[in-house]
């Protein structure tokens, strides 16, 4: 028997979400539950094993200083590192977004928990350095784990400050980022030639064009993969509003429609960590679920697709 339709996300997580809406900065620090952990998949190019569920912060970490600005933020970051996951992406494309995550991490002890990711989004070897190094103390306050070239601008005159950089252990891996498909020749020839860490792309069941290409590519060269609007811009929820979540997916171990969308995309071999972008606590919880349990195979992803299609 069919179950029936789901209510909406919101209307299933709001439960407990006044509770979220002025929490104390301090429960930041506040150590992961214990019990089942977080799936991790190791960084090719060291080992290191990496939470599978990132979080990006495009507009959602844009605030002011206001305490009821920031107060639900608080509590995104404080379940966020409870449930074990551990890396944030940013960039100075986002406005106030990396000022604010630096700014509540420092606020809450918690600045050496995370793995940091942010790019340099300019033109010119010294406007490029001067940016990265406003980046380096806005968000991680002298350090960071990743820092990626925004969209490929102008890439040949960055990356090479990037690795020297790394050589210098002012920050620890490099990456390049698109999300436009046009870009992607372009990506791929930096996957396989320009010795990367890190590539971030978009990837979702809406938008598989990675998988042709950019994906092997990634997996063969020995590149993570970061994967930016998991929920193709919130489409993905706007496609399935109204059906059922079909009973199959427990198979993965999957209770919402987010989950789904995260499960389809983790399992593909080469995707290390999704990114989605949220504001709200209890978003947040559904999401970092998905980075438990067991994902879909082949076939099940095959299934996934004709149902999303249908």
């Amino acid at each position: 028997m069919s179950r029936p339709p789901p209510p909406s996300r919101r209307e299933v997580l709001v439960a407990g979400i006044g509770a979220a809406l002025a929490p104390s900065v301090s429960a930041l620090a506040q150590a992961p539950a214990p019990g089942p952990r977080m799936l991790t998949r190791p960084i090719p190019s060291s080992g290191e094993a990496l939470p599978v569920i990132g979080m990006g912060t495009w507009q959602t970490f844009d605030v002011g200083g206001a305490a009821n600005e920031r107060a639900p933020l608080a509590q995104v970051l404080q379940k966020f590192f409870a449930s074990g996951a551990r890396l944030i992406d940013s960039s100075p494309m986002y406005g106030r977004s990396e000022a604010v995550v630096g700014d509540l991490l420092k606020q809450s002890g918690q600045e050496k928990t995370p793995f940091l990711a942010t790019k340099v989004w300019t033109r010119g070897k010294a406007e490029g350095a001067a940016q990265i190094a406003a980046s380096l103390q806005k968000m991680g306050h002298g350090r960071m784990d990743l820092m990626q070239v925004h969209n490929l601008l102008d890439v040949d005159v960055h990356l090479p400050v990037l690795r020297e950089m790394k050589a210098a252990k002012k920050l620890r891996y490099v990456g390049v980022t698109h999300y436009q498909r046009g870009a992607f020749d372009d990506l791929e020839k930096h996957i396989k030639g320009s010795k990367l860490d890190f590539v971030q792309l978009p990837y979702s069941l809406a938008m598989r064009d990675a998988e042709a290409r950019l994906l092997p590519a990634a997996k063969e060269h020995g590149v993570a993969v970061l994967v930016m609007e998991p929920f193709d811009k919130g489409n993905l929820f706007r496609k399935m509003k109204g059906k059922p979540l079909p009973d199959w997916a427990s198979e993965f171990d999957c209770t919402s429609w987010a989950q789904f969308f995260l499960k389809f995309i983790l399992g593909h071999p080469a995707v290390n960590c999704p990114i989605p972008a949220t504001s709200d606590p209890a978003h947040l919880e559904d999401n970092v679920k998905a980075g438990f349990g067991r994902l879909p195979d082949d076939k099940l992803r095959a299934r996934m697709v004709k149902l999303f299609e249908s």
